[in-house]
């Protein structure tokens, strides 16, 4: 899944460790979704997408399979 969650997180200027403190994940959660090696969990996906005022469809989209 492709995601805007580097592009949201660079613009407000959070480090991938203050936005895993916000999220309470760690930072190596952060990166794994970024990079697309992990997809977060719904709930995640839900504080995510609550903490950058979007709609989860507006930050996560399915990749190609």
């Amino acid at each position: 899944m492709e995601n805007r969650i580097r592009e949201l997180r660079e613009k407000r200027g959070w480090s991938q460790a203050a936005l895993a403190e916000q999220l309470d994940v760690s930072r190596q959660t952060v990166n794994a979704i970024e990079t697309g090696k992990y997809d977060p969990s719904l709930p995640l996906a839900f504080r995510i997408a609550r903490l950058f005022r979007q709609s989860i469809e507006s930050i996560f989209v399915p990749g190609e399979e």
